[in-house]
């Protein structure tokens, strides 16, 4: 049994979720997310709860998941997904301009990354950068895809990380006596 598929959802007021055949469509007050699962697999809506379903044991796989996306962009659309970057590195630094996240990351050039729609970025420091949007997807791609263009070396710690992550330092070459 599926311990996750089998999960009761609550829909928190202000969010509606709608079912046409595959495809469930969450709207709320951070915008509005759709997904399409499984042909097997049934969304049923009983005032504010939701259950997913699957047809038999050949679905097993895609009945957590189907339920998983669906919490995910329930929580998505009310509260929003954010996730933190930090570059460390002399002349490391983010800015934006225009449409375009702009970063300086000891390339000879500065490197443009467009940004996707859904996507809000704030840079309170030019060091750091705050990704959201309601999409956990979307939002976790872009910020992998910005950690990308110069990940953390383990000698120095240089480079984009998430603000929580640790980088394990190693110690280097040792002088020969």
């Amino acid at each position: 049994m599926s311990r996750i598929g089998n999960r009761v959802i609550t829909i928190p007021e202000g969010v509606t979720v709608s079912v046409d055949g595959n495809v469930v469509t969450v709207k709320g007050p951070k915008g509005e997310l759709s997904t399409e699962i499984h042909k097997d697999i049934t969304v049923h809506i009983n005032g504010t709860e939701l259950t997913v379903t699957r047809k038999d044991d050949s679905v097993k796989n895609f009945h957590g998941t189907a339920n998983a996306n669906i919490q995910n962009m329930i929580t998505g659309v009310t509260k929003g997904y954010e996730k933190k970057l930090e570059s460390i590195g002399v002349g490391y630094r983010f800015a934006l301009k225009g449409n375009q996240l702009v970063v300086t990351a000891g390339y000879s050039h500065p490197v443009n990354v467009d940004i996707p729609n859904g996507i809000t970025l704030e840079v309170p420091s030019n060091t750091e950068l705050n990704v959201k949007g309601a999409d956990k997807c979307l939002v976790g791609e872009f910020a992998a895809n910005v950690r990308k263009i110069r990940e953390p070396e383990p000698y120095k710690g240089k480079g984009i990380r998430y603000a929580d992550e640790v980088v394990r330092r190693k110690e280097g070459k040792k002088a020969s006596k």
